[in-house]
């Protein structure tokens, strides 16, 4: 029977493999993180017109590429802190980083600020999915986990959809400097989401200076290798998705850059409903052998098509590979993890992703 929420911390309450799993933490997990995932998303689908403005038309690449290389970066110390500092202090750095970062932009007038400033925005997303994800994980039964983790892809699509749809919105009808000040404002209120969220990590402590030096402990686990290679091609495909979209939808004659990207998004929340689960009922193998086929067919798809039409199937079919995809590898790490390391196996797993943005960026 669950514990009464006022007689039990959150962090300390026992969760039964059958009993209540999604509760005020998990919701606090899931409004934050579509919070956090619209306010970076909304910047993308404007950012290459921004710079190319800024007479910065040959440092495009740079959008994704700086923002990843400072993603993967962080990723050597972000899940060392989170597996002895704790989930939370991690999950709030990189909540705080996407607020500062959104102010930011109004007031990056030069493309050496710009650039350096993608560079900074890129460390939130390499702190808060980290943190995020170990909470969770701590919290969930592991026959429940890529189920959990497929619906907190849910939130995080939903943030991916809305995010750009309201950025281009704001675009057009305020001006970019009102859709960076959204993107700050959303980053605030992710935090403000996170701030009431107890610790799951048992025996947190202070960050200490030790935790930043990468020559003191493990950067790395890799147990989460098998799982990043798998990763790398999907996040391959990802980067280069992110750096033509923008061109090719205002090439298909969309006024609102960001619906096609909602179309996407869409599809990979409907996916991500029942893809979790059939992780953890037929294996995450499988599932993704199912994702990487979809995930080829649809960019076939998308390089192929001349017409709306088109890239709206190829956009649904991609969609899908990302709705099976992620959650299932999310999940394959934290199976393959050792104990004590959950936080450091996902920050591995998530430099995969880091690299094939980049690459793909470029």
């Amino acid at each position: 029977m669950d514990a009464s929420p006022s007689s039990t911390p959150l962090s300390a309450r026992p969760i039964e493999p059958e009993g209540k799993v999604y509760d005020r933490a998990f919701y606090l997990l899931c409004g934050g993180t579509v919070l956090f995932m619209a306010s970076f998303g909304m910047l993308l689908p404007e950012l290459p017109a921004h710079l190319a403005q800024m007479g910065g038309e040959q440092y495009l690449g740079g959008i994704v590429g700086m923002f990843a290389l400072a993603a993967f970066l962080s990723r050597f110390l972000s899940g060392r802190i989170a597996d002895k500092a704790g989930r939370r202090k991690v999950m709030l750095i990189g909540s705080a980083v996407t607020a500062v970062a959104g102010f930011g932009y109004i007031v990056a007038t030069s493309i050496v600020a710009f650039l350096a400033l993608r560079f900074f925005h890129g460390l939130s997303t390499g702190f808060r999915p980290t943190g995020t994800s170990a909470m969770l994980t701590d919290r969930i039964p592991k026959n429940r986990r890529g189920e959990a983790l497929g619906y907190l892809g849910v939130a995080g699509n939903a943030g991916m959809a809305s995010g750009p749809a309201l950025g281009s919105w704001l675009t057009v009808e305020w001006g970019i400097e009102w859709m960076f000040l959204a993107s700050a404002v959303l980053g605030i209120v992710s935090l403000l989401f996170t701030w009431p969220l107890e610790e799951t990590l048992p025996d947190a402590r202070a960050v200490r200076a030790a935790d930043l030096n990468p020559f003191k402990g493990p950067l790395i686990d890799p147990q989460a290798w098998p799982a990043a290679v798998v990763l790398l091609p999907i996040a391959l495909a990802f980067g280069v998705y992110l750096t033509i979209t923008p061109d090719f939808v205002d090439h298909l004659g969309y006024v609102y850059k960001g619906s096609f990207n909602t179309i996407i998004v869409v599809s990979s929340i409907s996916m991500r409903f029942i893809a979790g689960r059939m992780s953890d009922r037929y294996g995450r193998i499988p599932m993704m052998l199912a994702g990487t086929i979809l995930l080829f067919v649809g960019m076939a798809l998308l390089g192929a098509a001349e017409t709306k039409t088109v890239a709206t199937i190829g956009g649904l079919v991609y969609g899908a590979s990302i709705g099976i995809n992620m959650p299932t590898v999310f999940a394959w790490t934290a199976d393959l993890a050792q104990p004590g390391r959950i936080a450091l196996a996902l920050g591995t797993m998530l430099m995969a992703l880091e690299i094939g943005i980049g690459i793909g960026a470029v």
